[in-house]
């Protein structure tokens, strides 16, 4: 058996952002826009008239102040209100490849490794834009990797579940290394005119190289455990799929063709099911709620957070104990953790314990036991 250890991470964010009040203004004016189409139907009852949004309430409801997009022109024209992104020839990379490379190469560099170091890609994410080839085989062709490659996908949990699946590979010594990939780009699955859910995601690719520990050549974190757990639900979802044109209601606007979400259920039922889910981990590893110096949360609501914070830890947890990039890069799904863990695991001390925890659609909850070496 041998010790898997993450050794290198990488996070590309898009060039553009849109801040919460830029948002409000293009949903209040497609929200004026329908209730003067519908000022009929208002007016006698059949229909309720949009509600308009506010950077009070989003702020509120989730902690989010802006999000990074790959394109903000269509998202803020009341008249299109998604990303609009250019159909690229089947010669060029794909969006998710492009990304993806970016994030790889740069966890490759953190490493100070090279591709040909790698053995396997895993592309983790919520969301795919074709279901083949597989992305993580492009990803693996840009880069010249040789080895094998495949796609997954556990929703907002792909990132933790990939890298079990990478450590597990890792650990009975069928492969030395693997990138584990997360591109997402969750702006094109988001209906940016619900109110209710407009504001929560944004788009960015992570990545994670994972090697057996004793091929590490700098700073990097031991893998002592890892843990997924599935329960089904149908309180997140999204319908869309190669079935929708065979069947007889599969019109082109159908809303649960997008991101559709049961949210007060999701409340209720995710959070008792994570808090647990990490506590009986740590217990099972003799990992002590005074020991954890780090939470890296999947970054979909603040109020969530502080939460599963404090059951985790008995209290309320420090800023630096749980960090929060929600307000800046809202949800992005299964690279949410990843970003976290990206951005604030250099401060940890040789021996210090940290979790990586992702949880979402399935529902799903995959966490990762990690101890700061170097």
């Amino acid at each position: 058996m041998y010790t898997p250890a993450i050794t290198g991470t990488g996070v590309f964010t898009p060039e553009l952002s849109i801040s919460n009040a830029e948002l409000v203004e293009a949903f209040n004016s497609y929200a004026d826009k329908w209730n003067e189409t519908h000022a009929a139907e208002i007016a006698s009852g059949e229909v309720a008239a949009m509600e308009h949004s506010s950077e009070e309430f989003i702020v509120k409801a989730s902690g989010i102040e802006s999000r990074y997009v790959l394109d903000k022109s269509g998202i803020l024209d009341p008249d299109v209100m998604h990303p609009k992104l250019r159909q690229r020839d089947d010669s060029e990379p794909g969006v998710m490849a492009e990304m993806g490379v970016d994030s790889c190469r740069k966890a490759l560099a953190d490493a100070g490794k090279t591709a040909a170091d790698v053995d396997a890609v895993i592309c983790a994410a919520s969301n795919h834009e074709r279901a083949y080839p597989a992305i993580a085989i492009e990803i693996q062709e840009l880069l010249g990797i040789d080895g094998f490659a495949f796609d997954m996908n556990v929703a907002c949990s792909s990132a933790t579940f990939g890298l079990q699946a990478a450590c597990d590979m890792i650990r009975s010594g069928s492969i030395r290394s693997a990138l584990v990939v997360n591109p997402e780009i969750c702006s094109a699955h988001l209906e940016w005119r619900d109110r209710d859910c407009h504001f929560i995601f944004g788009d960015v690719s992570t990545a994670v190289l994972v090697e057996r520990i004793e091929d590490a050549t700098g700073p990097h974190f031991e893998v002592k455990s890892t843990r997924c757990a599935t329960q089904f639900s149908n309180n997140i979802r999204n319908n869309h799929g190669f079935l929708r044109r065979t069947r007889p209601d599969g019109v082109a606007d159908r809303r649960d063709m997008q991101f559709m979400q049961e949210g007060r259920k999701v409340f209720k039922e995710v959070l008792p099911l994570v808090s647990q889910h990490i506590a009986d981990h740590m217990s099972d590893e003799g990992v002590e709620a005074s020991d954890l110096k780090r939470l890296w949360l999947h970054q979909a609501n603040k109020s969530m957070n502080d939460f599963i914070g404090k059951k985790v830890l008995g209290r309320t947890p420090e800023p630096e104990e749980q960090p929060n990039i929600l307000q800046d890069y809202a949800n992005t799904s299964s690279a949410g953790s990843i970003i976290a863990f990206a951005k604030y695991s250099d401060d940890l001390k040789e021996g210090d314990y940290g979790l990586i925890c992702s949880f979402g659609a399935g529902y799903s909850v995959g966490s990762v036991l990690v101890q700061r070496h170097g």
